[in-house]
Order: structure tokens, then C-alpha cells, then sequence
């Protein structure tokens, strides 16, 4: 899961960024409202975390611009004030949670799987396509009750498959969403191509089936039909 962390305080942005990085995430920085516009105009997000008190900016004012470019994200407005009418306003403009400064990075994390469990996985932790399972609170994958072994990329890319299934995803579609926004700048996606292999070899062995489609020219699917 990849969350874009908006906030002009340095050290609570990196505090925040290796917090959420040894919990599993990929997670991009933005300590301004420009470098946070530039970003959300050009990347797809899972979670954005927005500072709404920024030096060049009113971080409420990127809600607008964040509903029309990544309106698959989920959004957590923090602030140093404990305003209701900022907690109403961003909430009124798409906002999916609130929380006020100073908070625990565990109740972030926690946020943060709540928001994720209703936008992207109906409510539930435990997402099941046919033979395959996954539990996404303790990251875990199975196939018709066995659990398998995946790296973390393996997993996310499982799961971002699973999560857009009946969707072409191109090959910088999946890059981008797994690695950080500087994937734009590889040479080639040859290690698409490894992990890709790795989740099927490792279905395939347990008896799972191969869903995972190559459509010629454009990317991959992820279907039974």
C-alpha cells in the first residue's frame, strides 16, 4: 500500500515515514503544498496523509484537487488545531478520518488500516477470490487453506492484483503503485517480470490457478473469465 505523508514539519514527516515503513508501506514525502499538488497530479495513492497547515498553503484546498486525481484514495487530515470547523469542513470535502496533533504512531497506524479496510476492502480484513485468501491484518496468503510464503513485494503485488482484479494494470501502473514515485526513472521493469513469476510458481504449487492474465502490448489481468 502506498500513502503519500503531506507535512512541513521535518522530523514528524520522517518520525512518521520510518514508522510506516517498517509496518509494511511505501510511503512519499511532501513537505509543501506545491511538492504535495505535483505529486497527487501525477501519482495514484492509496492513503494521503494531509497536513492541513502548511507554510504555502491550506492543505483543505488539495481536497478538491485530490477528489478529481485520486478519488480511489483514502484521506486523513491532520492538524495542530483541534478546530471542529476544520474537522466539519474536511470531512464535508471528502476527508475520510480527522485526528489532531500530537497523536500515537500506533492509533496512526490503526487509522490507517480502518480507512483502508472501508475503501479498499469493503470492511473486511480478509479478502477471498475463489481458492485464494488473504488476510491483509496479518498479511498472510492461502490457498485452499494452505498458507503460502511471500516476500513483501510478492505480497503487495498479489494483493494490488486482487484488489483490481478484472482490470488491466500496465507494467508502470504496478511499478509505480509498489515502489516509490522515482520507479519512473528505471530502464526497464525486468523485475516485474521475477516477482511475477515467483506468485505464480508459488500458486501453482499449492493447486492454486493461474489468474493472473498477460494481455499483449498493455499489461496484465488479474480474472477468471
Amino acid at each position: 500500500m502506498k500513502i503519500l505523508i503531506v507535512e512541513d514539519e521535518v522530523e514528524l514527516l520522517i518520525l512518521i515515514s520510518n514508522y510506516l515503513t517498517k509496518e509494511g508501506y511505501v510511503c512519499e514525502l511532501a513537505k509543501s503544498y506545491q511538492k504535495a499538488e505535483d505529486k497527487v497530479l501525477i501519482y495514484q495513492y492509496d492513503i494521503i496523509m494531509l497536513d492541513i497547515g502548511l507554510p504555502d498553503g491550506n492543505g483543505l484546498d488539495l481536497l478538491n484537487i485530490i477528489s478529481k486525481t485520486n478519488i480511489q484514495a483514502g484521506i486523513i487530515i491532520v492538524s495542530a488545531k483541534n478546530s471542529i470547523e476544520d474537522k466539519i469542513k474536511g470531512l464535508d470535502l471528502g476527508a475520510d478520518d480527522y485526528m489532531t496533533k500530537p497523536f500515537q504512531l500506533s492509533e496512526l497506524n490503526s487509522r490507517i488500516r480502518a480507512v483502508l479496510r472501508r475503501r479498499k476492502f469493503k470492511g473486511n480484513s480478509l479478502l477471498k477470490f475463489n481458492e485464494i485468501s488473504i488476510d491483509t491484518a496479518n498479511k498472510e496468503v492461502k490457498i485452499n487453506g494452505i498458507a503460502l510464503v511471500f516476500t513483501k513485494k510478492e505480497y503487495d503485488m498479489l494483493l494490488y492484483f486482487v484488489i483490481n482484479k478484472n482490470r488491466v494494470l500496465t507494467k508502470e501502473a504496478i511499478a509505480e503503485h509498489l515502489w516509490d514515485d522515482n520507479i519512473d526513472m528505471a530502464n526497464n521493469f525486468d523485475f516485474i517480470y521475477t516477482h511475477l513469476n515467483n506468485i505464480r510458481r508459488k500458486i501453482k504449487k499449492a493447486g492454486g490457478n493461474n489468474y493472473i492474465k498477460t494481455i499483449y502490448a498493455m499489461g496484465y489481468k488479474f480474472t477468471d473469465q
